[in-house]
């Protein structure tokens, strides 16, 4: 990100200890290519979106057979390239699987570097282990740093705050310490499984940049008739994030996130606790954060080739 100048319409903050400032709402990448929104509107959201202030772009090479990529990847010609801090996402475990991911992102974003790539859907407690398998993606992850393809290393998952824990213990048995961390950070958060307490004090100590998502998890969570989008999205930028990432399909959806930064002011402890006494019954059971009790949102569990393959060490322990 060169020269990017800061806009009164959008907060910034700083990213862990990268020395980057992002803007402290990010646009989700998977949004772009629903079936609803059409490759222009997804250019149009963007490029507002940019022209805005927003300058932390989400995207993972998954989403939506690639599409979302390429959509984002049009949309940051002309210039747009050079205003953001561009993220994408990988599922390879392995060497192998993790190279040829990074490449066809890099393809589709039609970039030759992106600022972050994050390990995606670490879901499992196997995760963090074939990752920094000698074989494994780290290997690769840090050869395309090496070779400019890349600046930053996170990770990110769903599913149990327990699992953020142990990928950064296995990192640090490896002796590396990851830029960011992304994890769902709600309302309901708070009441189940919660990584706001479990897993945010630990990346605030470590200097790992902070990056929420699913504030509204697509929608779910205000099935709940408990809480507004803003109080959501004001909920999320509490917390001691760098970025709240958050799904943009139309144009009145971006004007919400940017009304969202212009009514937050940071809230006490009372006003925090009053959020959360509307929600406690509602998120006890984790029945409005699917991707904590479900399968639903594990797109790696559904396609397990995109891992790739186990260490050939295991495989041989296992026919030896």
């Amino acid at each position: 990100m060169t020269g990017t100048q800061q806009n009164s319409e959008m907060l910034y903050r700083e990213l862990g200890r990268t020395g980057e400032q992002v803007s402290a709402i990010g646009l989700g990448g998977w949004h772009l290519s629903l079936k609803h929104v059409d490759e222009n509107l997804a250019i149009r959201l963007v490029r507002t979106a940019i022209d805005r202030g927003i300058t932390f772009m989400d995207n993972c090479w998954d989403y939506n057979g690639g599409e979302s990529e390429r959509r984002m990847g049009k949309a940051l010609r002309d210039g747009y390239r050079d205003r953001v801090f561009l993220m994408t996402k990988i599922d390879g475990r392995s060497k192998q699987e993790a190279a040829k991911q990074i490449d066809e992102s890099l393809k589709r974003l039609q970039v030759d570097y992106v600022d972050l790539v994050q390990y995606h859907e670490i879901l499992r407690f196997e995760d963090p282990h074939r990752i920094f398998d000698p074989e494994g993606a780290h290997a690769a992850v840090l050869e395309a740093r090496e070779a400019g393809k890349l600046r930053h290393i996170g990770f990110t998952g769903h599913k149990d705050p327990a699992i953020h824990l142990h990928m950064l213990d296995v990192a640090e048995q490896n002796g590396f310490q990851f830029a960011t961390a992304q994890m769902p950070l709600n309302v309901m958060d708070a009441h189940y499984r919660s990584f706001a307490r479990l897993v945010v004090p630990e990346l605030v100590k470590r200097k790992i940049g902070i990056l929420g998502m699913k504030s509204m998890a697509n929608g779910i969570l205000l099935r709940s008739n408990t809480v507004t989008p803003i109080e959501c999205l004001h909920y999320a930028l509490n917390l001691p994030t760098s970025v709240v990432i958050t799904g943009m399909d139309s144009m009145k959806i971006l004007d919400q996130a940017f009304e969202a930064v212009r009514t937050f002011q940071p809230m006490n402890e009372q006003q925090v606790q009053a959020l959360l006494t509307k929600t406690a019954e509602a998120g006890s059971r984790g029945e409005f954060e699917p991707f904590k009790t479900s399968s639903i949102f594990d797109g790696t569990a559904q396609h397990p080739t995109w891992l790739g393959e186990e260490p050939q060490r295991l495989q041989q322990l296992m026919s030896g």
